[in-house]
């Protein structure tokens, strides 16, 4: 065997860091070329490491293709684009933005996906589980990470109105008070006037704003509809006022559990224990998008109570009654007045929609063990 092939063997074999490993092997676990010497084959492996260690900056010319594209991709990205896909959401792979939850293995939730798998969890009466591992998830099992939601706030994002970046805790009150390409009305919009635009905008526009030089029978129309709008809202409030003047009225904390329906296809609907208001026995009972026969199926959630009268009556019992959310709870309610004469015979109300504001406020109280809610009940007496 010749010298050059006993070192190259020598130089195989070696571990690294010997005296002896003066060749090694390239990239790939190729033998490397014998150069002008041992000590220039040494510095080409120790270059090598280096970039492997990723304290060399520099591509080996001699990498095969993939490797070398590897190992640029993994440079090229920024910071905050990295992290996006860290502390993105496992469900919705966006940002949250607001609170984060996570599984007992840490996978990562926004609120509002947490939310909506818990929501659905109830509606296929099964257990709730990680999307990633499958492990059970809860609002007792599953914790904020604080750190996340910190990190997140401090991660750069564009503003919507002139693509500038800011932190993601100062990008909402950017929009809303700093932009100068944010849109905004004119300060005449009250008595007609149409036109939006950029804020930098705005100044010149109200200068030559033709609306307020518009005669008093002109501007009739603008006003009458803005009054009557007005008068809707005054008219809820002047009825709760009034109500609040009734000799007899009843209030009291009711807990709607949910249970299933002993049907061939088994349907989520939720009661409440009985309860006792204006001496007479109660119970609530609500369902999910009226029956639907798969609500889990459907993006647009919603809830219906009903109000029945167990015990039994001498005469009609004419109420108006109302739900609100419960003193603990931070669901939104708009009220809305129900009215219904009982009787013995007619002792159930019809199905009212629960006047939440949107799906996402009624997946909150799905994802809940209970929903928990005020009563008011009001007996009109003739």
């Amino acid at each position: 065997m010749s010298s050059m092939e006993e070192r190259m063997e020598l130089g195989v074999a070696a571990a690294p860091g010997s005296s002896s490993a003066g060749l090694g092997v390239g990239p790939v676990g190729g033998a490397l070329d014998a150069g002008p010497g041992s000590a220039g084959l040494a510095g080409i492996q120790e270059e090598s490491v280096l970039r492997r260690d990723g304290s060399s900056t520099e591509a080996d010319p001699d990498a095969p293709p993939k490797k070398r594209v590897r190992h640029l991709e993994g440079e090229a990205g920024k910071l905050e684009e990295r992290l996006y896909s860290v502390l993105c959401c496992t469900v919705c792979l966006d940002l949250p933005k607001a609170s984060v939850y996570q599984c007992t293995n840490g996978h990562l939730m926004c609120a509002g996906c947490f939310i909506h798998l818990l929501a659905d969890a109830r509606l296929k009466e099964e257990q709730a589980t990680c999307p990633n591992c499958r492990c059970e998830i809860s609002k007792s099992l599953c914790c904020r990470n604080l750190a996340v939601e910190k990190a997140v706030s401090e991660l750069p994002s564009e503003c919507s109105y002139c693509l500038k970046q800011f932190p993601r805790s100062n990008l909402d009150r950017h929009q809303t008070e700093e932009c100068q390409d944010r849109v905004t009305h004119c300060k005449y919009k009250r008595i007609g006037c149409p036109w939006q635009g950029p804020f930098h905008e705005l100044s010149a526009h109200e200068a030559e704003c033709s609306h307020p030089s518009k005669t008093g029978m002109e501007l009739m129309g603008i006003l009458d509809e803005m009054d009557h709008s007005h008068r809707r809202e005054l008219q809820l409030y002047n009825s709760i006022f009034s109500l609040l003047c009734f000799e007899k009225i009843g209030f009291t904390e009711v807990q709607f559990r949910p249970y299933r329906t002993d049907d061939f296809i088994t349907r989520l609907y939720y009661e409440t224990p009985r309860f006792t208001v204006l001496n007479q026995t109660w119970v609530l009972k609500g369902r999910v998008n009226d029956s639907e026969r798969n609500p889990n199926l459907s993006c647009k959630r919603t809830l219906s109570f009903q109000l029945i009268l167990k015990s039994k009556v001498n005469s009609a019992l004419e109420c108006s009654f109302l739900l609100l959310k419960g003193p603990y709870d931070d669901v939104k309610i708009k009220p809305v007045i129900q009215h219904h004469v009982f009787s013995n015979d007619a002792n159930e109300t019809e199905y009212a929609l629960l006047p939440i504001s949107d799906s996402v406020e009624c997946n909150k109280l799905l994802a809940a063990k209970n929903i928990n809610l005020r009563l008011f009940i009001f007996q009109i007496q003739k």
